[in-house]
């Protein structure tokens, strides 16, 4: 059998609400790794907040951060990389018009600097993991690099009106989604930037063909991977327009979703057991 792709988001996806990999799924994805097919993560966590699970799967393959702003292979030093950030005015800009808003809060990251306008103890213990430096204040002067994202933080109410400026303002030179637990905020990255774009930077570099290519997701950062892939499958979890688009839909994040498809996709026969929600020994 040729080699598939397998690309998984995280939070809401492969992860369960406890932010584990299930025991069968991760015996499932152990599996088709020793039948030789690739597993790749497609997160918009930064790869710190990755490299915990990446590890755990015992992946060599390259990792799509940032929602595809960063994509590098962690094992690899001479492998490709890249890095697509803002226009350092622009992204003043932005920041400008999202203070005057007076949305929640307004996150910039590079990597593994952090930037938070306002402190929130909540959000510096979230974006603590992976130890980056974190600087807090008005990060129009903090910030002194072009930002790989910036993040709002806002009332539910108050989120269809920052989408609505950002998509008027700066349509030609951002995208702007969604982004899921474990903090509901907007992200804003470089236009043309997104998971599909990053998993399609490494398919020919992997050896795989793009009718080989599952993505499993659940939020609206997941939109153009889901589209992209041959088997676009969404999480019962997700939301009502991923399903809408989605080739398929599986299990929810907590009922082993990604590993109950993919067992009856390769015919794997692992036995599954509902109750403990683990593989039969």
């Amino acid at each position: 059998m040729e080699p598939y792709l397998i690309c998984l988001d995280l939070d809401g996806t492969l992860l369960n609400d406890e932010k584990e990999i299930s025991p069968y799924t991760l015996k499932v994805l152990e599996k088709l790794k020793e039948q030789g097919h690739y597993i790749m993560i497609a997160t918009g966590r930064p790869f710190r907040a990755s490299k915990p699970y990446y590890e755990q799967l015992g992946l060599d393959t390259p990792i799509v951060n940032f929602n595809g702003a960063f994509v590098h292979n962690p094992t690899d030093s001479d492998a490709p990389v890249t890095h697509e950030t803002l226009d350092p005015d622009l992204a003043s800009s932005i920041i400008e018009s999202l203070q005057k808003m007076q949305v929640k809060n307004i996150i910039a990251e590079v990597k593994d600097h952090v930037y938070i306008d306002n402190f929130d103890q909540h959000l510096f213990d979230g974006f603590s993991m992976g130890n980056p430096k974190i600087e807090t204040g008005d990060i129009v002067n903090q910030l002194k690099e072009p930002p790989t994202s910036i993040l709002v933080e806002a009332d539910e109410v108050m989120i269809p009106r920052v989408k609505q400026m950002l998509s008027r303002f700066y349509a030609e030179s951002i995208e702007h989604r969604r982004w899921g637990a474990p903090f509901p905020v907007i992200e804003i990255v470089k236009r043309g930037i997104s998971k599909a774009r990053g998993i399609d930077s490494v398919k020919d570099e992997l050896g795989v063909d793009r009718n080989h290519i599952i993505a499993f997701g659940d939020e609206d950062n997941d939109t153009e991977m889901i589209k992209y892939a041959k088997h676009g499958v969404a999480m019962a979890n997700g939301l009502d327009e991923l399903k809408h688009i989605a080739n398929e839909i599986t299990y929810s994040n907590n009922q082993n979703g990604i590993g109950r498809y993919l067992n009856d996709f390769f015919s794997l026969n692992i036995p599954y057991n509902e109750e403990t929600k683990v593989y039969s020994r």
